[in-house]
């Protein structure tokens, strides 16, 4: 296709070579690279096209566009959301600006059901005064974080995206075929940050490897006033293998209702099944209820084998940024977004040069694996241990009575950082889920054989 025929076609300045000293990503020791320097935009700025109107695509958007880069943010479906618990860290209101009325529900009681349904009461003591998990309508937060991403200068392109041009040379631009209105349509730019969710064309367009994905089902329930009343600043966490295999049950309050949901990674094909099991454990809660919505959509369960290829970046779900064991997304997918962007804008000088893969590797790839990698390698961690069996699910609710293990969960939750705890009270606390996990398995046991 020649280039008179694109829209917006590409200037496509000559470049020079340079040498840098980078670090490549996963913090390995430093390695000499040679790359394409950055040649001087001429009479235009860095084009940059975001894929996906979430969190994460609309948090990279704002970034852009506030930073001087032009940007389009292409969206498939802006009246439509990806299923989601709704919960967000205390943190995120302020960091992304968050405004207060867009909260449903300040949560400030968990309740954690063991399998045998010993219940745990989580935050009633431990969560200070000012604290709480605030809970939102993905629906309503995409929307806004999509408008205030418009109001910074990125264009909103409401389109499906076909296909991808991949360039053959480092400073030639992407071609993005889309559809507008059953019409087909192409743009040329600089860079891609794939911000697609799980299921991301942009990442199979640049073969960034498959990743393993959960499911998640929820249907959302409007229930009667009195029956409201009970989760009014209530959330509820089930776990079991009735419920799930590998993951857990919920029940979480909205404006005007609830989502009761769950998730498997290892039995996907019945997870209907498992929604069954949730809505018998929580039936007199729920009793007189009415399903409103029913959703499901896949989510990562681990990072994807390449985050960066070429100009392209992925972020969010499509990048696989889903922590194990709280399966939470909304923060990390707009913390990436965010953080993809401004290193785009660093890297470009404001949107004055072009830039290279290792300035995507450099400014965002790495400073995001530095800054979170732990948090998700523990988070795995604690799922493979206490996700296993339905054993260890009771010693995870007994463990949880802990007011040090709240306190320490919150901190880390609520504030997005590992928590540093007291050396003593760590230790106890180590003696104590060992000694929970070896009483819950002899239970457990005993429990198989009365049921024999």
């Amino acid at each position: 296709m020649a280039a008179s025929q694109l829209q917006n076609p590409l200037k496509t300045p000559s470049s020079q070579l340079s040498i840098k000293k980078h670090k490549p990503c996963f913090l390995k020791p430093r390695r000499l690279t040679v790359s394409a320097a950055h040649p001087h935009l001429n009479g235009r700025k860095l084009r940059v096209a975001v894929i996906g109107g979430g969190p994460a695509g609309s948090s990279a958007a704002e970034a852009l566009a506030s930073g001087g880069i032009e940007t389009f943010l292409f969206e498939r479906s802006p009246s439509t959301a990806k299923p989601c618990g709704g919960a967000i860290p205390l943190c995120m209101i302020d960091e992304f600006s968050i405004p207060h009325h867009l909260i449903d529900r300040h949560v400030t009681k968990m309740k954690i059901i063991s399998p045998s349904n010993l219940t745990v009461d989580f935050g009633s003591k431990s969560l200070r005064a000012h604290e709480s998990i605030p809970m939102l309508r993905r629906e309503v937060l995409d929307a806004f974080l999509r408008n205030r991403a418009e109001s910074a200068g990125a264009q909103l392109i409401p389109s499906l995206v076909t296909h991808l041009e991949i360039p053959s040379s480092s400073l030639s631009p992407y071609i993005i075929h889309h559809t507008v209105n059953n019409s087909r349509k192409t743009l040329a730019v600089d860079v891609i940050v794939g911000a697609d969710g799980a299921n991301s064309k942009v990442a199979k367009f640049i073969k960034a490897g498959n990743y393993t994905c959960a499911i998640a089902f929820q249907e959302r329930i409007r229930l009667p006033d009195e029956k409201m009343e009970y989760y009014q600043n209530l959330a509820e966490m089930y776990v079991g293998n009735d419920v799930s295999p590998d993951f857990y049950a919920w029940v979480f309050p909205k404006c005007d209702h609830v989502a009761v949901g769950t998730g498997t990674v290892c039995r996907k094909h019945d997870i209907k099944m498992y929604q069954q099991g949730i809505k018998q454990r929580v039936k007199n809660k729920i009793k007189g209820g009415k399903v409103i919505k029913v959703e499901a959509h896949p989510i990562p369960e681990h990072p994807r084998p390449v985050r960066v290829r070429g100009r392209v970046a992925l972020v969010g779900d499509a990048a696989g940024y889903v922590t194990k064991c709280s399966g939470e997304g909304i923060y990390f997918a707009a913390k990436s977004g965010r953080m993809c962007g401004e290193g785009i804008v660093r890297a470009s000088e404001g949107g004055e040069w072009m830039i290279s893969e290792d300035d995507l590797k450099r400014e965002y790839l790495m400073e995001w694996d530095k800054k979170y990698v732990s948090t998700f390698r523990f988070l795995d961690l604690l799922q493979r241990v206490f996700y296993g069996s339905n054993e260890a699910r009771e010693a995870l609710v007994e463990v949880c009575g802990s007011e040090y293990v709240q306190r320490m969960t919150f901190d880390s939750y609520l504030y997005k950082k590992l928590a540093k705890g007291d050396r003593w009270e760590d230790l106890k606390m180590v003696f104590a889920t060992c000694g929970s996990l070896m009483r819950c398995k002899i239970v457990g046991r005993d429990m198989a054989a009365f049921n024999l």
